[in-house]
């Protein structure tokens, strides 16, 4: 089920409708979690089973690891948990991409091995909640948080529909108090709820799928090289496709559950304003970021070893971010790029960072542009179907691709090039402030017109409706 979609307006006015209710709060929040696997199940029916699966799983293995004070059985009990969630993610999201590389090792031993099919569908956000189950169980082994002392509001942390599939991935400190007492929006939370789902929307409907996508598909489907402007246009539209895409799920996840009276955490802070790249991941992604940080990160050593063993730590975590995003070599490419950004970052910050010039206005507004075209250059592994393609993208992009094609008209490169302007200077202007300090101190007919200018786009743009990007992670 799309936020997107008229099913879901349908279905969301019914939640309402049962959430405003008199009825005692165990009961809404038994409404809200069958409303959550009927979400879910819209995409697949059968994999609620594995919603239940970790679910049942965590309670379980936290509840016991709490209780336990041996540490040899707590590590057990934790592997465990472990186990059962990786597993599950591993099966469905890596096992065809491991069956294929084991061929591949076998066809360099002169081994001719068949591997048997693997049509297995990947479980929508499948990634998502297994990471956010995994932070129960081990905020709870950390001592970090106790174990949820009812199995309701642990089953509705796991499966709360506004977050369920695209995040933001919740940590359970933030999360499960918020279920312990009647929840219900005030009018300025309704309000506010409402503004933001209708801000992701436009960002998604209009924004992403109509003035982007045509571009960037049309590029990234090329099978020949091509003029450097298209190559970069290309590249530009999805940057700001993919932002605005899973941005504008984000905004709305947060909006939805705003409406019902619940608190998510932001998710983006215009990150294409970074100054760098320690920057960028404190406003990219943050739920991802910050749980690899709090995970894995922190856990290998962090910064506290050594620096040799700090740019090991910094490409490791990014590594396997990549590798969270998709069975491919070329998200692996990305996360490593990423990680060799932060790692350069680091070692020039501490050889020159201390220098004045660092810390001047055309020298800031230098090294976030530097930041923003980096950032698009991995964008090219993230988003190219396999490394031939993405190649040809570099090199169309650095004017060296032979027989170089011209593929966009000037309609869709004039339109992606202003919506790129435009989000560049939001960005910018926005960066040290928030959405909600800018709409306090706006006059509220012009928060009226553009309220209304972004629902009337949503409406006439909206067409069959599009799945988010970050659907398939």
């Amino acid at each position: 089920m799309l936020f997107n979609s008229l099913t879901f307006v349908v279905f969301f006015a019914v939640v309402l409708a049962l959430h405003a209710l008199p009825l005692p709060w165990a009961v809404k929040k038994t409404n809200l979690l069958l409303a959550s696997y009927l979400f879910y199940a819209a995409w697949n029916p059968p994999f609620i089973v594995l919603l239940w699966i970790s679910t049942v799983l965590d309670w379980y293995v936290a509840r016991w690891i709490y209780a336990e004070e041996r540490p040899a059985r707590r590590r057990l009990l934790l592997f465990l948990s472990l186990a059962g969630n990786l597993g599950i993610l591993g099966y469905f999201k890596y096992g065809g991409f491991l069956l294929e590389n084991w061929q591949e090792v076998m066809a360099m031993a002169g081994i001719a091995y068949a591997p048997p099919d693997w049509s297995i569908v990947l479980p929508v956000g499948i990634s998502f909640y297994t990471f956010q189950t995994m932070a129960y169980t081990l905020d709870v082994y950390l001592r970090r948080e106790r174990p949820a002392s009812s199995f309701l509001d642990f089953a509705l942390f796991v499966t709360f529909f506004p977050q369920l599939v695209a995040g933001p991935i919740v940590r359970p400190a933030d999360l499960i108090p918020q279920f312990a007492t009647p929840r219900r929006a005030t009018a300025g939370q309704f309000i506010w709820g409402l503004g933001l789902a209708s801000l992701g929307l436009f960002q998604k409907v209009v924004v992403a799928d109509t003035l982007l996508a045509p571009s960037a598909d049309t590029v990234f489907r090329a099978a020949q090289g091509l003029h450097p402007l298209d190559a970069w246009i290309g590249v530009l539209a999805f940057s700001g496709q993919i932002f605005s895409d899973f941005a504008g799920y984000s905004t709305t996840a947060i909006g939805v559950a705003l409406c019902l009276g619940f608190s998510l955490p932001d998710n983006f802070r215009f990150p294409y304003a970074a100054i760098g790249f320690s920057d960028f991941w404190r406003r990219w992604h943050i739920s991802l970021s910050t749980w690899l940080r709090d995970y894995l990160y922190v856990p290998l050593g962090g910064n506290r070893k050594g620096r040799g063993r700090t740019y090991f730590n910094l490409m490791a975590t990014m590594l396997l971010g990549g590798l969270w995003h998709g069975a491919s070599w070329t998200f692996v490419v990305w996360g490593g790029l990423h990680g060799l950004y932060l790692a350069v970052e680091r070692y020039v910050a501490g050889r020159f960072g201390g220098r004045p010039t660092a810390t001047r206005p055309w020298s800031r507004v230098a090294l976030a542009l530097l930041t923003y075209v980096l950032v698009n250059l991995t964008w090219v592994f993230f988003r190219a179907r396999d490394f031939p393609s993405a190649w040809r993208m570099i090199r169309s992009m650095l004017g060296v691709a032979p027989e170089a094609q011209r593929v966009l008209y000037w309609n869709g490169i004039i339109a992606v090039t202003v919506v790129t302007a435009v989000m560049l200077l939001v960005h910018w202007r926005m960066r040290e402030t928030t959405l909600a300090a800018v709409v306090e101190r706006t006059p509220a007919w012009v928060i009226g017109a553009i309220w209304a200018a972004m629902v009337f786009g949503v409406i006439t743009t909206q067409g069959s409706g599009n799945a988010f990007i970050y659907f398939q992670f």
